[in-house]
């Protein structure tokens, strides 16, 4: 029998002029993880949708087990052992159904499942789902009411259900915790040993060298390097995506200008210790910590879509409490949100509109748009963080996630701030957008106050002037990035290490 699952040659598709796949041929062997990398815009999404049934290709061969294989649907792919977990989690369920009809949403689309399904046996089958991920959630609680991490792994739970032939996960781990991931890992190690052949698209390197067999990088629509030998080499196959090397990051740290934000004795949650800290112009601070570390929290308060348990906050040294993102944004603080789907992307206008969204009345006079004036800030935009369209009037789900997430970042940069909050900025983006996003950042941090929010070390240690770390929503560390410590800063990620307050005042003072 052929070790060979999967097996593409000659693959093309084109939409109108623009070629996106030319010639692809890859082997998907199975028991084995095939990490496939490549820039934004490379392709990557647009061969995962032909695989899977959402788009057909101009011309070339899939074979599926030496057999030919065409999905129609991605229900066909799904029935013939073909599953995917697409990048964007609303994509792998439906918020207004509850757990167990997610889980079993397969089941009940099939032409005999009947449209009717006891509840009990539904249930009880959505429990053993769940179990087997070790998923902790009530089966019939609304998918709406769960968090990030969780609806990522409903969606993971009801692929890993059709117990698949080719399981194909695109960053699957964005949006899970150290622990989560762990669990994932796990369950991808035990299909892995089962036969199941697995194409795992991400650019974390902890994923890369805790999963991957081989690594294949693709750039242009095209394969362009396989590294199977081991080691594997992640810098190759980082300059085969990108087409050159990369550079290592460079920051130069600046002084610190006058104190912006102040916290003082500000509560997360209602059992978590206080924070008092400050954060001062032209500095970037990387908040850090894993999920559930109060990150996400402590940026919703700073915006106003939640108010704290405790304390106060001060800006520009007048008190600050917003009671919603509009009064955030009108006392000059802006925030670009985790998860672009559900919170940035406006799926029904162009790239233009998205920029511009939160600032319209900035370019209108009398009650009509300035369609210009739109355009010049949308093309600077693109011009300035290099985002790959046609033009800025294209749609904005034409662009690939990581353009998107561009986009997201480029909103919010578009006009002055007194304090900038980016949460998790490089989700679902490659090496090269990364440094693209975080050298703009630093370039207009000049006047203004910068927190970035992330959970991988290597993003912060690339951004950040001086590193705060989360932990059970409360301050764990606070270094100046320069000379780091990494053991301890790991440490205190994970809650244990903790810095004492005398030291935590010494690191601000280094920091500032």
């Amino acid at each position: 029998m052929s070790s060979v699952a999967v097996e593409i040659s000659g693959l093309t598709k084109a939409f109108g002029t623009n070629k996106v796949l030319r010639g692809i041929n890859l082997l998907l062997s199975k028991g084995e993880v095939t990490v496939l990398m490549g820039a934004n815009g490379a392709g990557k999404s647009t061969l995962v949708k032909v695989i899977c049934g959402v788009h057909r290709a101009d011309s070339g061969q899939i074979r599926l087990n030496g057999t030919a294989f065409q999905p129609q649907t991605p229900q066909d792919a799904i029935r013939n052992g073909v599953v995917t977990v697409h990048q964007s989690i609303n994509d792998g369920v439906i918020p207004d159904l509850d757990v167990a009809s997610n889980l079993m949403l397969d089941e009940m689309a099939r032409p005999d499942g009947g449209f009717f399904l006891r509840q009990r046996q539904m249930r009880a089958r959505a429990r053993e789902i769940a179990a087997s991920m070790r998923l902790e959630v009530d089966v019939r609680q609304p998918v709406s009411d769960l968090g990030l991490a969780d609806r990522q792994l409903v969606a993971i739970a009801r692929a890993m259900a059709h117990r698949p032939e080719l399981l194909i996960l695109d960053e699957p781990t964005s949006s899970l915790s150290a622990t989560e991931a762990n669990r994932l890992f796990t369950l991808i190690d035990r299909l892995r040993d089962a036969g199941v052949a697995i194409l795992y698209i991400s650019h974390r390197t902890s994923d890369i060298r805790r999963l991957a067999d081989r690594i294949v990088a693709m750039r242009d629509g095209e394969i362009v390097g396989t590294f199977a030998e081991k080691p594997l080499d992640y810098n190759a196959a980082v300059n085969a995506m990108l087409g050159h090397g990369m550079a290592d990051a460079n920051l130069q740290h600046i002084p610190a200008g006058q104190p912006i934000l102040s916290l003082v004795g500000l509560k997360v949650s209602a059992e978590s210790r206080p924070i008092s800290l400050t954060i001062n112009a032209d500095e970037v601070v990387a908040f850090t910590g894993l999920v559930g570390a109060g990150k996400t929290e402590l940026a919703s308060i700073l915006f106003g879509l939640q108010a704290p348990c405790g304390g106060a906050m001060r800006l520009l040294g007048a008190p600050y409490a917003p009671q919603s993102p509009g009064q955030a944004i009108s006392a000059g603080v802006f925030m670009c949100p985790k998860d672009r789907a559900t919170n940035g992307v406006l799926n029904d206008h162009d790239l233009t509109r998205n920029i511009t969204v939160p600032f319209l009345s900035r370019h209108a006079a009398l009650s009509f748009m300035k369609g210009r004036s739109e355009r010049q800030t949308a093309q600077a935009i693109v011009r300035d963080l290099d985002i790959v369209c046609q033009s800025a009037d294209d749609d904005i789900g034409t662009l690939s996630g990581g353009n998107q997430q561009k986009v997201m970042v480029g909103r919010w940069l578009a006009e002055p701030s007194n304090l900038l909050i980016l949460d998790e900025p490089f989700q679902g983006v490659d090496i090269q957008a990364r440094r693209d996003i975080g050298t703009k950042i630093r370039e207009t941090a000049k006047g203004r106050a910068t927190i970035v929010m992330a959970s991988e070390m290597d993003e912060v240690l690339e951004i950040a002037d001086r590193i705060i770390v989360l932990s059970d929503h409360a301050v764990t560390g606070d270094h100046a990035n320069k000379d780091l410590d990494l053991k301890q800063v790991m440490a205190e990620v994970a809650g244990a290490g903790a810095t004492t307050p005398a030291q935590n005042q010494n690191s601000t003072a280094s920091g500032a």
